[in-house]
Order: C-alpha cells, then sequence, then structure tokens
C-alpha cells in the first residue's frame, strides 16, 4: 500500500490524535486570501477536517478532494449537513476538475505527497488570477521539553523500529511555487503546544503512516517501549509545536 493511503485505514484514530493548526495561522490565511462568503476554496486532501473548521465557518463556497474513501466518509458523517460544504472521493493527480476554478486552493500537510510538477502547475492552472495557494504542516519538538525522555525514545526507536518498507517522504520544497509561475511566496510560523500521557502518545505514534504498517513483532516491542517511556517520565510528554504556512499568490494578469 502506498503512503499516502495508509491514513485511509483509521479514519476514527486519525480524526481523535492528528494535530490541528493554531488560531492565529487561520486568522493570518483567512485575512491573506481574502476568504468569506463570495470565495470559492479547494482543500487538498482534508482527512478528517484538521484543518476544515475555521475556513468553512466563513461562509465560503468550501470544496474538498480527498482520497481515501474511509476519510471522504468521516468528512461528510462531520460537514455533510452544511450548506456550503462538498468533497468528492478521488486522486488529485487524476481528477478532471472541469472548468472549476478557485480564490483559494490549501492543503494541510497534503501537497508534499503529489509529485512537485504536478502539484504546483495543477494548482496554479485551478486559481483564478490574483488566487491564493496556502500550505501548512505542523514541525513537532519534543527534545526541548524532556531530553532525557527523548533520548530514551530514541533508544525504543533503535532497538525495534524496523519497518518493512522505508518512509522516504522529504523531497518536497515548497519554496518552489516560484518556478511555476507563483509570487509573493512567504513563510509563516506560529507556535503552539501539546501534552499527552503514555497511552494517548502510544495513539498518536500509531497515526504515523511509517509506524502504522510497522509489523510484528517489532510493533508491540516498539509500543510497549514507548509506553513505559512516558509512564516512568510522569505519564507526560510534551509537544513544542511550530505551525508552518507557507503562502503564494497566483498573478492577477
Amino acid at each position: 500500500m502506498e503512503f499516502r493511503k495508509v491514513f485511509d485505514t483509521i479514519p476514527e484514530e486519525f480524526d481523535k490524535y492528528r494535530p490541528r493548526y493554531s488560531r492565529d495561522l487561520f486568522e493570518a490565511l483567512i485575512s491573506f486570501a481574502g476568504v468569506g462568503p463570495e470565495k470559492k476554496v479547494l482543500e487538498l486532501g482534508p482527512g478528517t477536517g484538521q484543518a476544515t473548521d475555521p475556513i468553512l465557518d466563513t461562509g465560503c463556497d468550501y470544496h474538498a478532494i480527498e482520497l481515501g474513501e474511509h476519510l471522504y466518509e468521516k468528512m461528510k458523517e462531520k460537514y455533510g449537513s452544511r450548506k456550503n460544504f462538498s468533497i468528492i472521493n478521488d486522486d488529485f493527480i487524476t481528477h478532471d476538475f472541469g472548468r472549476e476554478k478557485y480564490d483559494l486552493i490549501y492543503s494541510a500537510a497534503t501537497i508534499q505527497w503529489i509529485p512537485e510538477e504536478i502539484a504546483f502547475s495543477k494548482t496554479y492552472d485551478l486559481l483564478l488570477p490574483g488566487g491564493t495557494l496556502a500550505m501548512m504542516l505542523t514541525r513537532a519538538d519534543y527534545k526541548s521539553p524532556n531530553e532525557a525522555l527523548y533520548n530514551r525514545i530514541q533508544k525504543v526507536y533503535d532497538a525495534y523500529f524496523k519497518p518493512e518498507i522505508e518512509y522516504m517522504h522529504g523531497s518536497f520544497h515548497y519554496e518552489n511555487a516560484v518556478n511555476y509561475g507563483y509570487e509573493n511566496f512567504e513563510m509563516r510560523a506560529f507556535y503552539g503546544q501539546r501534552s499527552f500521557s503514555a497511552d494517548e502518545y502510544v495513539a498518536f505514534c500509531g497515526t504515523h503512516c511509517d509506524h502504522i504498517v510497522l509489523p510484528e513483532p517489532c510493533r508491540g516491542k516498539f509500543y510497549d517501549g514507548i509506553r513505559k517511556a512516558v509512564l516512568e517520565a510522569g505519564d507526560k510528554i510534551v509537544f513544542n509545536d511550530t505551525y508552518v504556512l507557507y503562502l503564494a499568490k497566483k498573478p492577477c494578469d
């Protein structure tokens, strides 16, 4: 199974444990893109709505495309009654949008799963002149709050984290948007914090793509080791989060 499809196997866990983004980030995005009732928006791969509510709540004409069948069903369950909500279950890479055009296209930790040439050229073509491309992600730091716990968890990874398929992600370069016609590229950072109990942290780890496919017997030993490390650190692990927002504009003419 492709890594970008593996999240669809855990829709309930994904909905409960995947990180949300800061209010400040959405305020900045909504202001920058002028999102409101007269604007048409497309979200790429919304998952189960980790970045959906603040945009949908503006009253915009919200659309989404979700690859995962179960994630798609979860989105319909959560938002299907909203009059300004629309979603399709398909692959952005191959989907034919016809003559549809959008004022804002945005992605929360999704666009990097799409080959760069397709991601930037297709979003560019789908945007109206002057439209905005927004890309967000979370960078999580649990070393700074407790370096001793971090080091112990790394030892668990070294001993038991043996996925059968190597995770090769990380080659997507957001700044390359300017190579496909975008202008006014910028990066903004916002900050927050999360904390987990041992059981919550194990559940959260289980929503990472390469952790989902971890085989036995390593899987059980790995999660037991993670749980034990956090329990012995007071049953608490803290994350300092940086919410990164990349913005770019399609020229007006």
